[in-house]
């Protein structure tokens, strides 16, 4: 089991590219939400079971690793991606900004990001932190569409 948790982690081979595995994790989960578009209920249930199971697999992924948060754990950017995209129209412009903004708050961690991510234990900080940056990228794009 803890062999399928790490895997679950790294999204198998991609958490182990060894430059910037974050954003190819982001990756994977954009090319899916091309390739699948999810209705506005699927989108919950996979950031919801995402968050879960990636809170395990992150946990065993740490120890497996022996580091906390390691790179190679990418899971959480795939579901952060798509609570990034929760709501947004599924157009190619604004899921590559979606990507883009994604990839900035989770880099530059501000408001309250890092604190989240160092506060709570194990794989559930290592998901949380990557929920709050897809957070704060929705806000700014649903922000941009009711003003646009």
């Amino acid at each position: 089991m803890q062999g399928l948790l790490k895997h679950i982690a790294t999204l198998g081979p991609v958490g182990h590219i060894p430059f910037a595995p974050g954003t190819f994790g982001t990756l994977a989960a954009f090319v899916c939400s091309l390739i699948f578009p999810l209705t506005p209920t699927a989108h919950l249930i996979l950031i919801v079971t995402g968050f879960i199971v990636g809170s395990f697999a992150a946990t065993a992924a740490e120890k497996a690793f022996s580091r906390k948060d390691s790179r190679s754990i990418v899971i959480d950017e795939f579901v952060g991606y798509y609570v990034a995209t929760l709501y947004i129209p599924n157009s190619l412009p604004l899921l590559i900004a979606a990507f883009a903004l994604f990839r900035l708050f989770d880099i530059i961690k501000p408001l309250m990001i890092r604190k989240l991510e160092l506060t709570l234990s194990s794989g559930m900080g290592v998901m949380a932190d990557d929920i709050l940056a897809g957070i704060y990228a929705n806000m700014v794009l649903q922000i941009y569409l009711r003003v646009r």
